[in-house]
């Protein structure tokens, strides 16, 4: 087993647990972090680790970055999304091993045909030129997407035909943490990405027909429901991403009858929010308020992101639940993988610190330790193995459930 040099580009909120977990491995002799930030440089310098340099970077400059790779074994990206793509395929072009948290293919291009369809085929060209170079390219890595997908390919590999795919995913404050703000809701990643969120399309499956629900649509009461997770009581649900993407990944589209990506809040969520899409308040149009001209969603982000911060002494808890439902041996089966995970106070990482950044490091970790072999661009629900990262969460303390139970004919 060689040890080897990472490139982490991102020491934000992810990427400060990454450079955490990537600094404790074995199969890591070195950590370059790069950043623009003065308050990653400091996060960086207060480790006092040998194992990692910081970098000041302009994750635009890709002559910079073209430069930091050069001398690494893989690249960690947990930049921005806006940047992803781009350092995905510089990686490509200088043949390094890449890992990062984003989608593969933009959930907002699916309203947009031409868009997606030219997507798909960079993507293409980018995985057949990571083959012929010999290198892993693996997007898709961290939570949600990221473990849904390694529990949703576990699961339907349980069963002889999928019917039903259902995802849920959280990241929310603890019953106790939720009531000191009128939303129940606190921020554990990016504000600009919860937003972002809220204005895309939702693509599922109902009744064996593919269907998108508009952005102006997702909080509908005839789009959320309320499921119950014990220990933690009702949450209400709603759709969120491209549930047809996986589904065709996965192979299954053709006997699905109905596949949905759900996030999950507390109650009051949805209501909230949809009056607040009603009302424009997530447009990036601008409007002009006395002398000063400010798009809504810029203002409401300004307003909202001071007042839903965790207190220091406070936890968030996350939620991922993948129900998979079909026929095995003729018998039909509902099959469950679920992970909970709350924020671990001795050293500040919240549950979504812990379950994306430290889930990012261990993709890069497999990549080097050599527990991935296929080259190419990957995809987690079939490329990951299930077993190596069960027990790579589990050393870091997250836990992942599974059960089983018989569905009337």
């Amino acid at each position: 087993m060689r040890e080897g040099r990472v490139l982490l580009l991102g020491v934000g909120r992810q990427g400060k647990a990454a450079l955490y977990d990537l600094i404790r491995s074995e199969v890591v002799k070195e950590v370059i972090a790069a950043d623009i930030s003065s308050e990653a440089e400091e996060y960086v310098r207060g480790l006092k680790s040998s194992k990692v340099t910081f970098v000041r970077c302009d994750f635009k400059d890709e002559r910079k970055l073209t430069e930091l790779m050069r001398d690494v074994d893989l690249v960690l990206d947990l930049s921005s999304p806006q940047f992803a793509f781009n350092i995905l395929k510089l990686a490509v072009m200088n043949e390094k091993h890449l890992v990062n948290a984003y989608y593969l293919i933009d959930p907002t291009s699916i309203t947009n045909p031409d868009r997606y369809q030219k997507l798909k085929e960079e993507v293409k060209r980018l995985d057949e030129l990571a083959k012929d170079k010999n290198i892993i390219i693996l997007p898709e890595f961290g939570l949600d997407p990221g473990i849904d997908l390694v529990l949703a390919g576990q699961a339907i590999k349980e069963l002889d035909e999928v019917h039903e795919l259902y995802t849920y995913g959280a990241g929310i404050p603890e019953p106790k943490a939720a009531t000191t703000n009128p939303l129940k809701y606190k921020i554990t990643w990016s504000f600009n990405g919860v937003l972002r969120s809220y204005k895309r399309p939702a693509r599922v499956v109902r009744n064996g027909k593919v269907e998108i629900i508009p952005p102006t649509e997702i909080f509908s009461p005839k789009n959320c429901r309320e499921v119950e997770i014990e220990g933690l009581g009702t949450l209400e649900v709603y759709p969120n991403g491209d549930a047809v993407e996986f589904a065709e990944r996965f192979g299954i589209l053709k006997t699905l009858k109905h596949a949905v990506r759900y996030s999950m809040r507390w109650p009051g969520h949805c209501e909230f929010w949809k009056k607040l899409v009603d009302l424009h308040f997530l447009d990036d149009a601008l409007i002009k308020v006395g002398n000063v001209t400010v798009a809504p969603v810029e203002f409401l982000k300004a307003l909202l992101e001071p007042q839903l911060q965790l207190r220091n002494d406070e936890r968030d808890v996350v939620i991922l639940r993948v129900d998979v439902r079909g026929v095995k041996n003729s018998k039909r089966l509902r099959i469950v993988y679920q992970l909970i995970d709350y924020r671990d106070l001795n050293t500040g990482f919240t549950a979504m610190q812990r379950t994306t950044g430290f889930t990012a490091s261990i993709g890069a970790q497999m990549i080097l330790r050599g527990d991935i072999s296929r080259r190419g661009i990957l995809f987690p629900g079939t490329d990951v193995p299930f077993d190596v990262l069960q027990k790579e969460l589990d050393r870091r303390g997250i836990k992942i459930e599974h059960y089983m139970e018989s569905l009337s004919t």
